[in-house]
């Protein structure tokens, strides 16, 4: 089994351990502590956080220390935004090259009455289902910068699905229904509406997000910023 270069290994220890909310939104961190923690030394620590501040999880702040970058309303937002730009945009132009097989198994995967419950009783089985399926459809796509662009607010994403470990039963139903209607418009050819379905999708997912938010903020369950 090859071994992992250390600046790989700092960057994947330090990335899950603020995606996990291990490092919290908005605490500084610093390279002591790094190192200390991860016993690494400064190079490949140093490396790790020139890639996390370049995919906006970190700001090194000279004097500071290192930002974990806040979760504000304004950046769950920002997230649907480009979810609606591209995911309509992809089963639209360039849907006719996804798999028919795997289509057909995320459609046994989200009619079964089995994986329901299970998602139920586990929330992070769930989210782990939800971000294949969208991840699927990305992945169909040619265009490297929009993966690479999706790619970084799914990770934006995770880290508020950890911060708030929360999906109703009733929206669980619904994202289930919603992604079959994707899958059979997509089982027919039928682009233009597998593009349309996504969009509801998305506008039903972002509604949620937000009802969430507010309910989690009003009980002071989960700090989130404006700005």
């Amino acid at each position: 089994m090859p071994k992992i270069n250390l600046k790989t290994q700092a960057y994947n220890t330090i990335r899950q351990k603020i995606v996990t909310c291990e490092y919290a939104p908005g605490t500084f961190l610093n390279e002591e502590l790094l190192t200390s923690e991860l016993g690494l030394s400064r190079t490949p620590i140093r490396d790790a956080l020139s890639r996390l501040e370049q995919e906006g999880l970190i700001e090194i702040k000279p004097k500071k220390g290192i930002l974990v970058m806040p979760l504000s309303i304004n950046t769950i937002n920002m997230i649907f935004e480009v979810r609606q730009l591209y995911e309509p945009y992809i089963l639209l132009n360039y849907g006719t090259s996804l798999s028919i097989q795997q289509l057909k198994r995320f459609y046994n995967i989200f009619s079964s009455s089995k994986t329901n419950t299970s998602c139920s009783e586990n929330h992070n089985y769930f989210y782990e289902l939800d971000t294949e399926f969208h991840n699927f459809i990305i992945s169909t796509c040619p265009n490297p910068y929009i993966r690479q662009n999706y790619n970084m607010i799914q990770t934006q994403a995770e880290r508020f699905r950890y911060m708030t470990g929360n999906v109703s039963t009733k929206r669980l139903d619904d994202t289930f229904h919603e992604h079959l209607e994707i899958i059979c418009a997509c089982l027919k050819d039928d682009w233009t509406a597998a593009a349309e379905k996504m969009t509801y999708h998305l506008e039903q997912s972002k509604r949620s997000t937000f009802e969430l938010i507010f309910n989690n903020l009003s009980s002071q369950d989960l700090t989130l910023s404006l700005g």
